[in-house]
């Protein structure tokens, strides 16, 4: 397949919660007055809103804003006895708080757990108890390979726990920053059935190599930047037009984790994603037919290039 496509520009890409400062409200308003009409949830959104759950709910509601999914459940898989006990209520809650937002997607990541089982058919159970659970709700459950996971590091790994799995609402969370920081080759995104991808997470960061699991935590959680910031902008385009050639049509979302981005005002922030979001759709994909009340880039600009505030 050949053909770019040429629909909508800003309509598939959001940004996570976790890439913007200050109060949920603030968050919401910041992206769509940024131009964006979807958005990634965090359960810490709810759970720690200083006026309770059902208030930030009905936040999330009032903004207009469609959710892309919600994150993250972590460690589930592998458990045995009251630890796997433990963690079936954890994602139990975790898929009521989903359903209350109207999230399509419950994110969660391969285990970093010790005490888990690294037995492929146990692995692959415990998904497809979690993927049950998630059925009656009309939810889909994305599984991430984590960078520094016990047993599953990389999409192609997760990818076999998830076709062993089996379950129609069961398929893959792919994250640009981990695919970059193990250096899986995306060629093996070809072993991976394209209906299968639930949900991809873009980010970029700003060295070439990641040379620890140390570093790659670190970086992950403090360094990330937005897409067309950092270094890796061809292979992130590469990844973006592979994913489109193979036929997915999801959702894309920016989950960066920065820490300066921390100490800026979430309109500033916000408008950093909506110049990643015009790169990519029309630099990247060449999306070039306006549409009513789509924003499009100027003809000079290409690429994201931010300066100093």
């Amino acid at each position: 397949m050949s053909r770019l496509p040429h629909a909508s520009t800003m309509a598939d890409f959001g940004m996570d919660t976790i890439s913007l400062s200050g109060s949920l409200e603030g968050k919401l308003k910041a992206m769509a007055d940024a131009g964006f009409d979807q958005v990634m949830l965090s359960a810490k959104d709810l759970a720690q809103h200083p006026n309770g759950v059902e208030v930030a709910v009905q936040a999330v509601k009032d903004s207009g804003l469609r959710v892309t999914g919600f994150q993250v459940l972590r460690d589930f898989e592998g458990l045995s006895g009251h630890l796997h006990a433990y963690k079936v209520d954890i994602a139990k809650a975790m898929l009521e708080m989903c359903a209350a937002v109207n999230a399509p997607v419950l994110l969660v990541c391969s285990s970093t757990s010790t005490h888990a089982s690294q037995d492929p058919a146990l692995l692959a159970a415990d998904l497809r108890k979690l993927a049950m659970l998630a059925l009656p709700k009309g939810i889909k459950v994305a599984y991430e390979g984590l960078s520094w996971g016990r047993t599953v590091q990389e999409f192609n790994t997760a990818w076999d726990l998830v076709a062993r799995a089996d379950m129609p609402n069961l398929g893959l969370g792919l994250d640009s920053f981990h695919m970059f920081a193990t250096q899986t080759p995306l060629d093996d995104l070809e072993l991976i059935d394209p209906d299968k991808i639930f949900l991809v997470q873009l980010a970029d960061f700003m060295w070439q190599e990641i040379r620890s699991v140390e570093e790659r935590i670190t970086t992950a959680r403090h360094f990330r930047v937005f897409p067309g910031e950092g270094v890796h902008s061809a292979a992130l385009s590469d990844l973006v037009k592979r994913l489109y050639q193979m036929g997915y049509r999801g959702d894309y979302s920016f989950e960066v984790f920065n820490d300066d981005y921390q100490q800026l005002p979430q309109s500033l922030v916000a408008q950093r994603a909506h110049r990643s979001a015009m790169w990519l759709s029309e630099e990247v994909l060449r999306r070039s037919v306006p549409l009513p009340n789509a924003m499009r880039l100027h003809k000079n600009q290409t690429r994201p290039t931010h300066t100093g505030t």
